[in-house]
């Protein structure tokens, strides 16, 4: 390719053209002050671009965090035209690899941009344009599902602690372990619902089921819990019926927007950002009708400290449909329902901590998961699952829990030592 190819003008006149072939008689000398450009808008991290020609581009003089290696010029251009969504199909397919620790190197570029405004100018357009998440509509809702949590149990058995939780754990100590705190997690939701023997719950969104049993198991409650994933559900009616629950713990394969009946507490942990904030209002409306007068209830989900779209790539190859609220958002959900906000707590690092696990399990896992799947699905997850974690860690995500009750409801704990130490009653 000569320096022409990438100007057909042939006629640009005179000086004008004297002046570019000057400054650009090499192709690559254009290549390079294209990725300086880059590496300008995502607030020049430190790290170190090593083109497919060994050309090298720094940002700064500084040690570079990790070098990140561009091996074509096509996923280069691609790269430049919507990064967001083209480094991680770059990085999947091997056209673009980190050298160093790819946590450490996504946590340089994250909180370089957390630096930089990122709402205008040509990335901000492509992102708001073209990046768009797909909708949260009954149908839309059940082809998002499925494209994540339906592609198998055997593989998420294979990174995920024994309850198979797929949400935040809660890690009481720094020592604790990956199931040690995923039980504390169910601890800490059935603490803060203050559940009583006899009560009535419905769970929105219920996963593997887990948190279903523990609530059953352990305080003595009757659960409806509804899942739009068939693979789920039949993995939790099996595990009901083996552990003696069926009769107190119902899995329901239906959408959220179908819940139906009264109960004492509503709960759901990790299905919000599948809602969509435009879903938001009629969210608040199933909960209304479903909880009875005295009724109360928790939402745990990812979220945000500014309102702004899902990562392109996760949204389109990962997790279709997802989009974390910032706590604003969320009151849409309270406020036109007249409930009452009890309690926020923000598990951020609780969260990095989490997949700080799943990630050392997955990559023991590697082997396997290749033979399931190929090199490139291992390298999306693995993408994913490291950049979810430079998320939490950087501050980019959030994980909150939000507990709510109807506005008269005056018997609750009135202070949070209740669930600290569980031998103390609530006042």
């Amino acid at each position: 390719m000569n320096q022409r190819s990438l100007y057909p003008g042939e006629n640009m006149g005179g000086a004008l053209e004297t002046k570019v072939l000057t400054t650009y008689s090499n192709v690559y000398e254009i290549e390079k002050w294209l990725l300086r450009k880059m590496l300008g808008q995502l607030g020049k991290p430190l790290i170190r671009a090593v083109l497919w020609s060994g050309e090298e581009v720094s940002s700064s003089d500084a040690d570079p965090t990790a070098r990140i290696i561009i091996r074509d010029r096509k996923a280069f251009f691609k790269l430049l035209i919507n990064p967001d969504l083209n480094f991680g199909d770059a990085y999947s397919a091997g056209d673009i690899d980190v050298e160093g620790n790819l946590v450490e190197f996504l946590e340089t570029v994250y909180r370089a941009l957390s630096k930089t405004p990122q709402d205008g100018g040509f990335y901000g357009y492509m992102q708001k344009t073209f990046n768009r998440p797909r909708p949260n509509s009954m149908a839309g809702s059940l082809d998002n599902i499925h494209h994540h949590y339906d592609i198998g149990n055997d593989f998420y058995k294979l990174w995920l602690d024994g309850e198979m939780q797929y949400t935040c754990a809660y890690f009481p100590t720094s020592a604790a372990t990956l199931e040690e705190a995923q039980i504390a997690k169910m601890d800490h939701i059935c603490r803060k619902l203050h559940l009583k023997p006899g009560e009535t719950v419905v769970e929105a969104g219920c996963g593997w089921g887990s948190l279903a049993l523990h609530m059953a198991r352990h305080y003595g409650v009757n659960v409806r819990a509804f899942n739009i994933s068939r693979q789920q559900v039949i993995y939790a009616r099996a595990v009901a019926e083996a552990a003696g629950l069926s009769d107190r713990v119902e899995y329901v394969e239906d959408d959220y927007r179908n819940i139906a009946g009264r109960f004492d507490a509503f709960v759901s942990v990790g299905m919000l950002e599948h809602v969509g904030i435009n879903n938001y209002e009629e969210l608040g409306k199933v909960i209304q009708r479903s909880l009875k007068e005295d009724g109360r209830g928790l939402i745990h989900t990812i979220g945000r400290n500014k309102a702004e779209l899902m990562n392109a790539w996760i949204e389109k190859r990962i997790f279709p449909g997802a989009y974390p609220p910032t706590l604003g958002e969320m009151i849409d959900i309270f406020e036109p329902a007249g409930f009452s906000i009890i309690d926020v707590e923000n598990l951020r690092l609780h969260y990095a901590k989490t997949l700080e696990h799943w990630l050392e399990r997955f990559e023991t896992a590697d082997k396997q998961i290749t033979e399931m799947f190929d090199q490139q699905f291992v390298r999306a997850w693995r993408l994913y699952l490291a950049g979810s974690l430079a998320s939490f860690s950087t501050g980019w995500l959030q994980l909150f829990q939000v507990v709510f009750a109807q506005p008269d409801k005056n018997n609750l704990p009135w202070t949070r030592a209740h669930l600290y130490n569980p031998s103390q009653p609530p006042l």
